[in-house]
């Protein structure tokens, strides 16, 4: 019984790791992966390293994207394109009083 006893420290601290850091990381991928999929023409983002632009062409075969942006357009990969600033960018304008 002993032996049991020294583990469970071990397992409690494996057990609060997975719930605070593993679980919420894998839901993000989740999320971004759905993003990614879900992209549209027309739809308008910003990459992960700060481009502007509209997706103006889709491919499925590779994973990829046309964005059009002011110099021109830009082949990206569907990876690269941030879910938490597009949302924020297609975000509807909230009206104050």
């Amino acid at each position: 019984m002993e032996g049991i006893g020294s583990f469970l420290p071990f397992i409690a601290i494996f057990a609060v790791m997975y719930f605070f850091m593993i679980a919420p990381q894998m839901k993000r991928a989740k999320q971004e992966k759905k993003f990614a999929s879900e992209l549209k023409r027309g739809d308008r983002v910003i990459t992960k390293s700060g481009m502007h632009g509209k997706v103006i062409e889709l491919n499925d075969k590779d994973s990829s994207c046309v964005i059009e942006t002011l110099a021109g357009k830009i082949k990206f990969d569907r990876s690269a394109i941030s879910m938490e600033m597009s949302r924020k960018l297609n975000a509807p304008a909230v009206v104050k009083k």
